[in-house]
């Protein structure tokens, strides 16, 4: 591509690294800005501008070049080279559990225990008692197994982990017999089989798509059977002409036949739902008394904490579980306990639970609630000075999400924002963009802010963006 001597003039004067360097020392913005941010940024404001002076050949001043401009571009790159990737966002999708704004939000007791757990040593491998090294598990097998009524427990780094450490340890070279209708797909086109194929167990399946019953399993079983598995299809529903064989049979039936049986639960939860008015789901606690050897679900779905995976069961097996050398590649870390045993520490109260975990806080939410908080934020925003801005209260639903509770539609109030001159996504982008990123949906070409997953703190943040069109 040829320049023109203007573009040519523009590009000898744009200013060296070395240069930047120095007359930033005058910035007292710059003065604790570690050396290779500060040579990063320069790198990247003067290719910046570089490039604009290339793709604009009507260039016809050169402030783009002048020393005060460029450090503007410089502070512009130190800023985003230091802010953290990771960071808050305002949820107003009206998903509880979205695994792509990292699902369960946690109760403060587990915030508090994480701060003070990260500034100190702990115990997390060193028995007290006995003045020696001790097991991470041991920090919540008590508690998880007087909720549940299992045996024994343990914890990895997320359920996915724990089907496989058990599938892995109990059926390496055997055969697994699973339901067709249950060969589910998770997140990430993450598949019940594929985990399987890994763990260097063998698929067999019985039954079909819609109907299994329990003789499919019991022709299904011979000499190379290791394990009977039932998977929870928490995040959808065969609907119809359909059976299912109930874990107790499956129980029973791996009693009869000397074979363990595990249940894959997923979304698994301490609280019976259907209390609530919501589709009957089952409990850890059922599971176990249903007579599973192994139970795993996740901790940060309905449990409502951390990202984990959570192993109950039968202690000889939990036990053999825990030697397995993938034990160790898939173990969960000291802050992980740490927001896990507060997080548990609430079950031992249900009711207080549900008001003190923000998931099932969230769930469980009376609608008069969530029409409060909506209403008050549509007055926020219609006080805003700006005569484009048009504010509706919208009812809508709320869904679980994180891949629980499929059929559950959670009756719900919006704020639905539409600007002059302005579409629904141009909208959206601007939200998304804000700071702090405000996420949304959008439905009839509106702009919608479902309240039931907003915070009463939050309302005031939202209001700012708003007022910034």
């Amino acid at each position: 591509m040829s320049i023109n001597e203007k573009q040519q003039k523009l590009l000898r004067g744009l200013p060296g690294i070395d240069r930047i360097l120095d007359i930033s020392k005058k910035e007292s913005f710059f003065v604790n800005i570690p050396k290779t941010v500060m040579v990063n940024a320069a790198r990247l404001a003067v290719d910046e501008q570089r490039i604009s002076i290339l793709n604009n050949r009507d260039i016809y001043e050169n402030r783009d070049t002048t020393d005060s401009f460029i450090l503007r571009r410089v502070k512009k790159h130190v800023e985003q080279i230091m802010a953290p990737n990771l960071i808050p966002v305002i949820n107003g999708t009206g998903i509880v559990v979205h695994t792509n704004l990292g699902r369960s939000l946690l109760p403060e007791n587990a915030v508090q225990n994480i701060i003070s757990v990260s500034r100190k040593y702990s115990n997390l491998e060193f028995d007290l008692e006995k003045g020696k090294r001790g097991s991470r598990y041991t920090i919540v097998e008590d508690i998880l197994c007087g909720i549940s009524g299992a045996e024994a427990a343990m914890v990895v780094n997320n359920n996915a982990g724990a089907v496989f450490i058990c599938l892995d340890t109990m059926a390496r070279e055997k055969e697994v017999i699973v339901s067709r209708g249950e060969l589910v797909e998770i997140g990430g086109s993450f598949r019940i089989p594929d985990v399987m194929a890994k763990s260097g167990a063998v698929l067999k399946e019985v039954g079909t798509t819609n109907r299994t019953h329990l003789q499919d399993y019991e022709k299904g079983i011979d000499a190379n059977t290791a394990l009977l598995l039932k998977v929870h299809t928490s995040n959808y529903a065969v609907l119809g002409f359909t059976a299912t064989v109930l874990l107790k049979e499956l129980a029973d039936l791996g009693v009869k036949n000397d074979i363990p049986v595990m249940e894959d639960l997923g979304s698994g939860s301490f609280i019976d739902f259907s209390r609530y008015g919501f589709p009957k789901e089952p409990t850890v606690q059922e599971s176990v008394a249903a007579g599973a050897d192994l139970v795993t679900f996740s901790g940060d779905k309905l449990l409502g904490g951390p990202q984990a995976g959570i192993i109950l069961g039968k202690k000889a097996f939990i036990d053999r579980i825990k030697k397995n050398p993938m034990a160790r590649a898939l173990r969960i870390d000291k802050l992980t306990l740490a927001a896990l045993e507060s997080v548990l520490s609430l079950y031992n109260d249900f009711d207080n639970a549900v008001e003190t975990i923000p998931t099932l806080r969230m769930l469980t939410v009376e609608f008069p609630v969530i029409e409060k908080r909506a209403v008050k934020l549509a007055g926020m925003l219609e006080n805003i000075d700006n005569p484009g801005l048009k504010i509706r209260l919208m009812d809508r639903s709320s869904r679980a999400g994180g891949g629980s509770l499929p059929l559950l539609q959670l009756p719900s109030k919006c704020v639905g924002v539409n600007l002059e001159n302005c579409s629904p996504n141009s909208l959206e982008t601007f939200m998304r963009k804000n700071d702090p990123p405000i996420i949304g949906r959008i439905e009839d070409d509106t702009f919608i802010i479902d309240l039931r997953t907003v915070d009463d703190d939050e309302l005031t943040l939202i209001k700012t963006a708003f007022a910034t069109l």
